[in-house]
């Protein structure tokens, strides 16, 4: 999403919040770099951003051999702040840190609906892929709950997904749903959304109340967007009266768990090294650290167009790995000029793969200088992730003392 911070302040402030998290795979290549990274680099600077280390959704397929996971952690972390996170501009922190991730989780499981979770397209999906793997957990079954939990928790307005997670956060969307309308009706509700509409002052009141009309009456969704910008201006009504007014104006009950959306993330046009999807199990990536000659050496060496066997004949780009990595790496001039060579053998593989060699190496040369840093001073690391675990925890705490409330359990 390519919006300015200039046309976010119009939206609740719920919709300035985004969440994301990453399960820990150790160090990350380019695929993981254009398919999520760089969206985050993007997105920290227009919205309010909490990104965190999966580590718990690691164990839902690796349980019975968690020792890979604690390195993995911080060489993830690593090259999250090789590529650019900034822990001053989001939170960056440890899923398992922040124990209120399990707690939610385990309130939401009491509500949510079995055949909800079997009907998710990546669990029978996984299953099939991954079946060297005892899968047949609840874990497994239950890890878009805990997404789910992961995103609520934090009251996110917004979640970055590729299309092929939409599904995710649509769940998300429904337990929101059912919770707020399981729990949200709390006694004397329309008498407290009332005396919250006195707070904002007569005008203010007078305002919320015909836009109230407007839409329930009338289904004027205009006014719907008018009078929550309404209430994300009031400054002398508490958070709690905030959610009951939102619930009041769309005829509901108090709003304790906001329903995100899903931020489609650009697909990566990453491929790997052989043209398929760059993965460690392909064993077709180029790290984020990878050694500038090891770099050369794996780029120099990839698959070209299998008609040109020898240097004098034609090529077609359409067919060449190679071809994907130049869209990524050079400008449309020059990749007119490579094209026209290769199909006239007026320039050798070698030639074109040189251009990559070198827009690869100074994206690159940033990022390992960073990653020295980070690398060089485990204290620096650990101390960013422990900040950012108190930040979220705050964040998450505020969240459960509602739901707490909301289902009895304050004693």
């Amino acid at each position: 999403m390519n919006t300015t911070t200039d046309s976010h302040s119009m939206l609740p402030a719920q919709f300035q919040r985004v969440v994301s998290g990453m399960r820990p795979t150790g160090n990350l290549h380019l695929g993981h770099y254009h398919g999520v990274l760089e969206n985050w680099v993007r997105l920290q600077h227009e919205y309010e951003c909490f990104f965190f280390v999966a580590d718990w959704h690691a164990l839902t397929t690796h349980y019975e051999d968690p020792s890979v996971i604690e390195s993995s952690v911080w060489e993830m972390v690593i090259d999250w702040l090789a590529a650019g996170v900034n822990p001053s501009s989001a939170r960056i922190f440890i899923q398992s840190q922040v124990p209120e991730h399990a707690e939610l989780h385990t309130l939401l499981s009491m509500m949510t609906p079995l055949s909800w979770l079997e009907r998710v397209p990546t669990y029978k999906d996984q299953q099939e892929k991954l079946k060297e793997r005892d899968l047949s957990t609840y874990g497994f079954l239950g890890y878009p709950l805990l997404q789910s939990a992961d995103i609520l928790a934090y009251r996110a307005g917004q979640v970055p997904v590729g299309e092929d997670q939409v599904a995710h956060v649509e769940l998300t969307r429904e337990v929101a749903r059912r919770f707020n309308h399981l729990y949200g009706k709390e006694p004397g509700f329309e008498e407290k959304a009332e005396g919250a509409a006195k707070k904002m002052g007569k005008k203010n009141a007078k305002l919320y109340h015909r836009l109230r009309r407007s839409f329930q009456e009338e289904g004027d969704h205009e006014a719907l967007a008018t009078a929550r910008a309404l209430l994300e201006s009031q400054q002398n009504i508490t958070m709690g009266d905030r959610e009951r007014l939102f619930g009041y104006l769309e005829g509901g009950g108090k709003v304790i768990l906001p329903e995100p959306q899903p931020l489609l993330t650009p697909a990566s046009k990453m491929p790997g090294l052989d043209g398929q999807k760059m993965s460690k199990s392909y064993n077709n990536t180029i790290s984020l650290r990878e050694d500038p000659v090891e770099v050369e050496r794996k780029i120099r060496t990839m698959p070209t167009d299998p008609a040109r066997v020898r240097r004098t004949d034609p090529g077609d780009p359409a067919k060449c790995p190679v071809w994907e990595f130049q869209k990524v790496y050079t400008d449309d001039g020059t990749r007119s000029e490579l094209a026209e060579g290769c199909r006239s053998a007026g320039i050798g593989c070698l030639d074109c793969k040189q251009h990559v060699i070198d827009g690869v190496l100074r994206e690159l040369a940033p990022m390992r200088e960073r990653a020295q840093k980070f690398a060089e001073d485990p204290i620096l690391v650990r101390s960013i992730i422990e900040e950012g675990g108190e930040l979220a925890r705050e964040e998450a705490k505020r969240t459960m003392v509602e739901v707490r409330q909301a289902m009895g359990l304050v004693y």
